[in-house]
């Protein structure tokens, strides 16, 4: 039987959602935070100073599988400036969260939100709305802007003291660190949670492209487009590490029905071509790969031009590995291309189209 808990909070780490817990634990209430996860955000390295730095029990709610399935279908109210579906968001936690509470006997729901704080999700209008359409009306307490809210059930009952809460509102953060540093005298202030790439321009065009290319994407294929060096040629995906750290990781990610490249003789990135719907690759987008991973080693790069002699790329793929013989270079049969940013106006605008018609 899992530990029980009076409540369950919203953890994205960041301050505002640390304070909120703490409003609650002073209050004499046990807290369990909930620190959701999927391809565009999650800290669950950070799990043991939390607990060492604020007290606070946290356990991972890895929500991947639904989280790429509403991109794709397209969530109901809209993305922000770039793929961040923030009102979603907020209402797919919260539903997680409050399906959470039988198991940990909590009475009731923590979030960090401040009123007024962020544009998107946090307008008095969008948190009613999120609030109903998560149905947590009767289980939800925000405690750093509860003065400015309607009463809670929980307050209501006297479980949680209304006048212990804050009253915060707007994007001034001064408020969260005199609190911090006056009140629990944190040694280490966390920074405003941030942390998810689908707010990014940079990372924009990298998962369009994706969910372009491929029907039913896997949840890990938005990780292996944050790693190293992203090109494409048409329908066909090359990820090259640009650093150690990056080749690790795509050695980590690779499948086998990835194609894998690294080069034989001389130190340089290795690169992950995964297949889209288009299927297998043929022999000359193969190659091309080869030569363009051999094209950012260094010292195969000197090596052929000193000789003239071309450099050895293995390429693995289903099991079978091979080595191909290649001359470095930038400028292949194949014209690798970076995902561009200007890729989302028109897939967001698309989809709200599809939208409409289905509606």
């Amino acid at each position: 039987m899992a530990k029980q808990y009076d409540a369950l909070a919203l953890l994205s780490g960041g301050l505002d959602s640390i304070l909120a817990v703490k409003l609650i634990q002073d209050q004499g209430l046990t807290v369990l935070g909930l620190h959701f996860t999927s391809p565009f955000f999650g800290k669950t390295h950070k799990f043991d100073a939390w607990k060492e730095l604020y007290g606070i029990d946290v356990v991972e709610v890895n929500i991947s599988r639904d989280y790429v399935d509403m991109m794709l279908s397209g969530p109901p109210h809209n993305y922000g400036k770039w793929l961040n579906p923030c009102v979603d968001c907020k209402i797919m936690m919260l539903r997680k969260a409050k399906s959470l509470m039988e198991k940990y006997g909590a009475k009731f729901l923590i979030s960090g939100e401040v009123m007024g704080q962020r544009p998107m999700s946090q307008r008095r209008d969008a948190m009613s709305l999120i609030r109903k359409q998560a149905d947590v009306q009767d289980v939800l307490l925000r405690p750093l802007s509860a003065l400015k809210l309607e009463p809670t059930p929980m307050e209501e009952s006297g479980l949680v003291d209304r006048d212990r809460l804050m009253g915060i509102v707007g994007r001034t953060r001064k408020p969260q660190l005199e609190m911090a540093r006056e009140r629990y005298g944190f040694t280490e202030i966390p920074t405003p949670a941030g942390g998810c790439v689908l707010a990014e321009a940079s990372a924009a065009g990298r998962f369009i492209k994706i969910m372009q290319e491929k029907a039913a994407p896997h949840p890990m294929d938005f990780v292996v487009a944050q790693v190293g060096r992203q090109v494409w040629a048409d329908h066909r995906w090359l990820s090259m590490g640009r650093k150690q750290v990056e080749n690790k990781r795509l050695e980590k990610l690779a499948r086998s029905a990835d194609y894998f490249f690294k080069t034989v003789d001389f130190p340089g990135p290795v690169s992950l071509g995964r297949p889209t719907d288009a299927g297998e690759w043929d022999r000359e987008t193969i190659r091309a790969a080869a030569e363009l991973t051999a094209s950012y080693a260094s010292k195969a790069v000197k090596h052929f031009e000193a000789t003239g002699r071309p450099v050895k790329v293995s390429v693995s793929h289903r099991d079978e590995i091979v080595e191909l013989e290649v001359e470095p270079r930038r400028e292949t049969s194949v014209d690798w291309q970076e995902p561009k940013q200007d890729l989302v106006k028109p897939w967001k605008q698309a989809l709200a189209e599809a939208l409409e018609q289905h509606d």
